[in-house]
């Protein structure tokens, strides 16, 4: 109540001014009343609460249906979610204690810098980490909102780096260690960079190839009104090299698979854009990748290379299932090209075909290299891979027919030259 309200705020004693704010303080379901004034009280008295310990104050300033993310690690929801996560964070650091460094509050939200100081002793475990008696001293934000008096969510933003450094999960900054950490995490990278390639090459006007190993996996780039449609995915190791390159072409908008083998879908999942398939193809895109039809221990691969493509197909090609956003059919346009059915390979494998310079862009219709990675004549592709290779060889047929230029696989190098002669050889060989 207001000194005007009353008319006697004046010989109020500071004593029971006093006495009234601890009151109000030791009452922590009372909802307070007034917009900024609000917000930042009840932020305020939910870290007063967790640095005194009292888990039942703390609790009591969130909505039932509240949510609490520290975003990189968890989230959890309502009153009983917060009061786990607080009583984990005492039975880490038994002295934790936060305090505030700065407020900023608008409206709803109430942004609270906050420092948070304990020992790291246990005897629980912090975020999966056993105590090690380290000091910790850390910074931090929450970012908290408040609606009728209780906290409806809570997004904080650790530095868990430092936390890293101060219980030696890594080691300290600038030292000898962390030079060593450094250097093999920078070797590493240039292995990744020298397995993926990186750099795209202009196959034709407006498209661009990027090559990553193993197997010399083809992914395309086509230019598409400021961006680029990336058709094919090649293997989980081009990550960095597809997305870099899409980037400096304008920036990736979708990824239409040629077909779901692992070998062509291995980046799409990483990339953030809407991934599309041939109808027949979903369910290898977003299932096995191939693996259904294949046969078990992909019988029918050279004893040589059996063992080392079950390998490839779990640490280097694929990159999992993919969700697929929609389909693409015989017909439809891609970015400027005409989508092409040719079934057989996979069931829903597609090319894309661009008339006006006779381009045909063909994923896995038929290789250009043979088992050992080495360049060959066009070939029917190894029938362990195959859903129908009778049926292959009918669509290596109707690409020869559309009489390219230029043929570009899924993997290695382009047909050119007499294409249709080159083709109509490989699906009549046996």
């Amino acid at each position: 109540m207001s000194e005007q309200e009353t008319g006697a705020g004046s010989e109020v004693s500071a004593k029971v001014q006093e006495a009234a704010a601890s009151l109000q303080a030791a009452a922590p379901r009372k909802r307070i009343s007034g917009g900024k004034g609000q917000t930042e009280a009840v932020a305020r008295r939910y870290f007063d609460a967790i640095t005194a310990h009292d888990v039942d104050t703390a609790t009591a300033q969130w909505a039932p249906d509240g949510l609490d993310r520290v975003h990189g690690r968890f989230e959890v929801q309502g009153p009983e979610g917060v009061r786990g996560f607080i009583e984990s964070l005492y039975g880490a650091m038994p002295d934790a204690r936060f305090e505030i460094l700065s407020t900023t509050t608008e409206g709803e939200r109430c942004s609270v810098r906050w420092r948070l100081r304990g020992t790291f002793v246990g005897p629980g475990s912090f975020d999966g980490v056993a105590p090690t008696g380290s000091p910790i001293d850390l910074e931090g934000i929450d970012l908290v909102t408040v609606r009728d008096g209780l906290i409806v969510s809570n997004d904080a933003y650790t530095d868990g780096m430092t936390f890293a450094r101060q219980v030696g999960m890594v080691p300290a900054k600038d030292s000898g260690g962390e030079r060593r950490m450094l250097g093999a995490f920078n070797a590493r990278t240039r292995l990744v960079e020298r397995l993926s390639h990186g750099e795209p090459g202009l196959v034709a006007e407006g498209v661009w190839v990027v090559q990553g190993q193993p197997a010399r996996c083809n992914v395309y780039l086509i230019e598409d009104d400021g961006g680029v449609t990336m058709f094919d995915a090649g293997a989980r190791t081009m990550v960095r090299s597809v997305a870099s390159a899409a980037a400096k072409l304008g920036g990736l908008k979708r990824v239409v698979l040629g077909h779901g083998h692992t070998d062509h879908r291995g980046t799409a999942p990483y990339l953030g854009v809407p991934v599309f398939c041939h109808p027949d193809e979903v369910e290898d895109a977003e299932g096995s990748g191939g693996f259904r039809y294949w046969p078990q221990g992909l019988e029918g691969v050279p004893a040589p290379h059996r063992q080392l493509h079950m390998l490839l197909h779990r640490r280097a090609w694929d990159g999992g299932p993919v969700k697929i956003a929609g389909t693409v059919s015989e017909g439809e346009e891609v970015a400027g090209f005409k989508v092409i059915h040719i079934p057989g390979h996979a069931p829903g494998m597609i090319a894309l075909w661009r008339e006006s310079d006779r381009l045909a862009l063909t994923s896995d219709c038929f290789y250009t290299l043979d088992l050992w990675g080495r360049n060959c004549d066009p070939v029917v592709p190894i029938a362990t891979y195959n859903y129908d290779t009778e049926q292959a060889r009918e669509s290596i047929r109707k690409i020869a027919a559309l009489e390219p230029a230029a043929a570009w696989p899924g993997h290695a190098q382009p047909v050119t030259g007499d294409v249709r002669a080159a083709l109509e050889r490989a699906a009549d060989t046996t």
